[in-house]
C-alpha cells in the first residue's frame, strides 16, 4: 500500500486543505505532520511501502535543509520516500530558491492577461496519462504564478508554453519531486462558477497536483475503463435529416471507429422511415437511440411540478415503447433534457421511473441549486435526489476537457447538432480521429451500455474491491484470474425510495450507512453481472392528458423545428460556404 505524508509545519493553510481535500476525494488516505517526522522515518507506517510526500516549498525547503545537516538521514530519504509534489503556498522566495535548487535557472512572471497556448508533455506519458500531448488553448491565470523561462538538462518541464515551464520534474537525492510554479491549488468544495468545468479556466490550479495523484496511487479511484458516444440531439429517423446523411455517417462511424447515439424526440414516434430503421438494427454497434424529452417543448423538464414531471416521464417511455413495438428498434432508457432545462423536481420524477441516468451539457438545476466542483468531478453529478447526471461535451469545449475528463474517470461524451455534419462529416471525422489519439484506449458503446460501464473502483485487498457506483444499473466484470469480492455503494439520499437491488432473478440484500447505499457481490474469473437499483413508483396524482392547445402548439413547434433543420439552416450554410 502507498503511504502518503502531508507536511505541515505550523498551521494549515488554505493549500495544504486543498490538498488533503483531494487526496481524500481520490480515495487516498494521509497523515499529516512535520519536516521532523520525515527525517525521523515516521511518514511511512509498518506495512506501507515509500511514503509520497506533499508539502508546500517553504516547508521543503526546511526539510532539505535538516537532511544536508544529517548525512544519515540521506539514506532513510532515498529508502523511504518515493516522490514528492510541492506547491508554492504563500512564499514567493521560497519557491524561487527551491525551484533553482531543482533546475530552474531563470523565473520570470506569468501575466494574468496571458495569450500563450500550454502544452502537456508528450514525452512523461506514464506521468501523463491521457493527458500526454494535449494542448490547452490559452488558459486562465487565476493566481499568482511563474514560469521557468530557463532550466538545465536534469529538469523535465511536465505543462509549458513556448515561454516556459509552469510544472516541472526534478530530482532530490534520488527521488523525484514535482514542483507547481502556480500559488493556489484548487479547493474542489467552491461553488462550480459555470454550468460545467473547464480545465482552460483551472489549468494550474487543477492539472499538477491531479496528474500527481493519478500517477503516484494505483490505489486510488480509476475508472477500470475509458468509454465514449457521440450523442447528436434531435433528428427524426428519414434518410436525411438536416445535414446528417444517416448512410454517410455510418461510413464514418466505420472509418474513423466511433459510435452514435440519436437523442431522439419520443413525440416523433410514429414518423420514423423503414429504411433506417432497418439501417439502425442492423449496425446496432454503431447506432444507438436514446430519449430526448418528451415533446420537446422549452424547458418541459424545467418545472417544479413533480406530478406533471413524472406524468411526461412516463408519457416519454411510454411513446418510445410504442415505438419499439411498431419498428423493432429498442432504444435506451437514458434521458437528454431539452435545451439542457432540467429541474430538482425532474430529477426525482425521473428516478422513480425506467430512466437509469440523464446526460445534460450543464448541470445546475433552474432551482440553481449549488453544485461544487467535486460534484461535478465525480464520474455522475448525484446531487439531485440521487439520480445522476452524467455530463457530455461539445466538440468546441476542445479536446483538453475531454482529455481531463477522461483523467479523472468520466466516460468522453460528445454532444452535436445536425448543422456540425454541414461539411460531409469531415469536421466530426477530424475531431474523432484527434479524441481517438488520445494516450487512452476509447471503448466506443451505446449510451447505455457507456453508463452501466462508468464506476470508480479501487483495490482494497488481493481478491477485494470497492466499487462506487452512479447509474441505476451497473454492468461489472472481473477481468481478473481470480474470484472477487465487490463491494459496492452508491449515493441515495432516500433509501426508503428503493424497492429492491437485483441480478437477473436473484434480489442483493443492501445496508444503508451516511448517505450510501453498499452491498457486495462475488464475481469468477471473466465473470459479468447487470446489476439494477428499481425505485418504488411515485403515488401522487398524474396527469393523464394535455390540452387541445398545448397539443396543437406542440405539433406546430416541431414542424416548424424541422422545416428550420431541414431547409433554412442548409440554405443558410450553403450561402456562407459560397462566399
Amino acid at each position: 500500500m502507498s503511504s502518503t505524508f502531508v507536511v505541515q509545519d505550523g498551521f494549515a493553510s488554505k493549500q495544504d486543505r486543498c490538498v488533503t481535500r483531494l487526496l481524500e476525494f481520490f480515495g487516498v488516505g494521509s497523515r499529516v505532520g512535520t519536516t521532523t517526522d520525515v527525517m525521523s522515518g515516521n511518514c511511512t507506517g509498518p506495512g506501507f511501502d515509500k511514503s509520497r510526500v506533499l508539502c508546500s516549498a517553504k516547508a521543503f525547503l526546511q526539510l532539505i535543509e535538516n537532511l544536508e545537516k544529517l548525512s544519515d538521514c540521506k539514506d532513510q530519504w532515498v529508502n523511504r520516500v518515493h516522490s514528492a509534489f510541492v506547491y508554492p503556498g504563500d512564499d514567493a522566495s521560497a519557491l524561487q530558491q527551491l525551484a533553482r535548487l531543482l533546475g530552474a535557472v531563470e523565473m520570470t512572471p506569468l501575466s494574468r492577461s496571458n495569450d500563450e497556448d500550454f502544452s502537456i508533455s508528450n514525452e512523461c506519458d506514464d506521468f501523463c496519462g491521457v493527458m500526454a500531448g494535449v494542448k490547452v488553448n490559452r488558459p486562465a491565470v487565476n493566481s499568482d504564478g511563474y514560469l521557468v523561462s530557463k532550466a538545465n538538462r536534469n529538469a523535465t518541464q511536465i505543462i509549458s508554453s513556448r515561454k516556459g515551464a509552469s510544472f516541472l520534474k526534478g530530482e532530490y537525492h534520488g527521488v523525484a519531486v514535482f514542483l507547481s510554479t502556480f500559488s493556489d491549488v484548487i479547493d474542489i468544495d467552491a461553488e462550480l462558477a459555470s454550468q460545467n468545468f473547464d480545465i482552460r479556466e483551472h489549468l494550474f490550479r487543477a492539472a499538477p497536483i491531479v496528474l500527481y495523484i493519478k500517477w503516484a496511487f494505483h490505489t486510488c479511484w480509476n475508472a477500470p475503463e475509458a468509454n465514449a458516444c457521440l450523442i447528436i440531439d434531435d433528428p427524426l429517423l428519414r434518410r436525411r435529416y438536416g445535414c446528417v446523411d444517416f448512410k454517410r455517417l455510418l461510413a464514418a462511424m466505420e472509418a474513423h471507429h466511433f459510435s452514435t447515439s440519436i437523442a431522439f424526440i419520443p413525440w416523433n414516434w410514429r414518423r420514423s422511415s423503414a429504411e433506417i430503421i432497418r439501417l439502425f438494427k442492423e449496425n446496432a454497434e454503431n447506432y444507438s437511440l436514446s430519449v430526448h424529452g418528451c415533446d420537446h417543448v422549452r424547458g418541459e423538464f424545467g418545472v417544479s411540478d413533480r406530478s406533471r414531471l413524472y406524468g411526461k416521464a412516463r408519457r416519454a417511455l411510454e411513446r418510445m415503447s410504442n415505438h419499439a413495438s411498431d419498428t423493432g428498434l429498442q432504444h435506451d432508457c437514458v434521458m437528454v433534457f431539452p435545451q439542457g432545462v432540467f429541474s430538482k423536481a425532474g430529477m426525482s420524477a425521473l428516478k422513480h421511473t425506467n430512466f437509469i441516468a440523464a446526460v445534460n451539457n450543464d448541470v445546475v438545476s433552474t432551482d440553481l441549486e449549488p453544485v461544487t466542483i467535486a460534484d461535478v468531478w465525480k464520474t455522475a453529478v448525484m446531487r439531485y435526489s440521487g439520480f445522476p447526471i452524467f455530463t457530455r461535451r461539445y466538440p468546441w469545449e476542445g479536446i483538453e476537457n475531454f482529455a481531463f475528463d477522461l483523467l479523472l474517470g468520466k466516460p468522453a461524451l460528445i454532444v452535436i447538432h445536425h448543422d456540425y455534419c454541414s461539411d460531409g462529416c469531415d469536421r466530426l471525422n477530424g475531431f474523432i480521429e484527434e479524441l481517438n489519439r488520445l494516450k487512452c484506449p476509447l471503448r466506443w458503446r451505446n449510451l447505455a451500455d457507456v453508463i452501466r460501464h462508468s464506476y470508480r473502483q479501487r483495490p482494497l485487498s488481493s481478491g477485494s474491491a470497492e466499487v462506487e457506483m452512479y447509474a441505476k444499473e451497473l454492468l461489472l466484470e472481473n477481468h481478473t484470474d481470480q474470484r472477487v469480492q465487490y463491494l459496492v455503494r452508491r449515493h441515495e439520499s432516500n433509501p426508503s425510495d428503493i424497492k429492491e437491488i437485483h441480478s437477473g432473478s436473484k434480489n442483493i440484500p443492501y445496508e444503508c450507512h451516511e448517505g450510501f447505499i453498499n452491498f457486495g457481490v462475488d464475481l469468477d474469473a471473466g465473470e459479468s453481472r447487470l446489476i439494477r437499483v428499481v425505485m418504488h413508483e411515485l403515488t401522487e396524482v398524474v396527469p393523464t392528458k394535455e390540452k387541445l392547445s398545448y397539443r396543437l402548439r406542440t405539433m406546430l413547434r416541431r414542424y416548424l423545428c424541422e422545416l428550420r433543420d431541414n431547409h433554412i439552416t442548409p440554405a443558410r450554410l450553403r450561402l456562407v460556404g459560397s462566399r
